[in-house]
């Protein structure tokens, strides 16, 4: 039976057997990474693995997890400011600046979302959460900008969020197909300026 690691010793291995999944299915996508290629990629036993994953879905899940537990980590500062023109303006060009920068490796939630939804339903329902909880950082802070009286007051914050999620997996989509930024960068920033059309006058 799986389950958590209660030692640090064994933290370090699960987290070293889900940076290992994580880092082949990029590479080769899900279908494409196998079990045996996974523990020799983390240097971990069979019986190692399935003392912390109930089978490879289970490991698929855990990837999910640590993917946006890695997004939160890296953007943590900025989606704490989302709550201003400025710090929605600074969140978009990060975006666009580390996607440029780090040769478009596109989203890494939204590759998995690619493959899996349309097989997967308990994979389909993590990863639509992960989406919800990144959303649900935008939606908070134009929410608090309408309260504040710097939207109008029909702005639907939810709709909005969602509007920007759509540019960014969309450009990010052409961008990577294009192998240029230049569609990214035009999604964002015309998601950027539907934002600005519901600002108070």
């Amino acid at each position: 039976m799986a389950h958590q690691p209660t030692t640090d010793r064994g933290r370090r291995s699960r987290d070293r057997i889900v940076a290992a999944a994580s880092e082949l299915m990029a590479t080769h996508g899900v279908s494409g990474t196998g079990i045996e290629r996974v523990l020799a990629r983390a240097g971990a036993s069979k019986s190692q693995l399935y003392h912390f994953f109930d089978d490879k879905d289970d490991l698929v899940r855990a990837v999910i997890q640590a993917r946006l537990d890695g997004v939160l980590g890296a953007q943590g500062p900025l989606l704490a400011e989302l709550d201003d023109w400025a710090g929605i303006r600074r969140w978009l060009d990060l975006m666009i600046s580390e996607n440029e920068a780090h040769g478009l490796p596109g989203c890494p939630i939204g590759s998995l979302a690619a493959e899996l939804c349309g097989r997967d339903e308990a994979a389909r329902a993590d990863l639509e959460r992960c989406f919800e909880i990144l959303e649900s950082h935008l939606a908070d802070g134009l929410a608090s900008m309408r309260a504040r009286g710097l939207l109008v007051p029909e702005a639907d914050p939810r709709r909005l969020a969602m509007v920007v999620f759509a540019a960014f997996q969309g450009g990010l989509l052409l961008a990577r197909t294009r192998q240029d930024v230049e569609p990214l960068r035009v999604a964002l920033d015309a998601a950027y300026e539907h934002l600005r059309s519901f600002r108070s006058r």
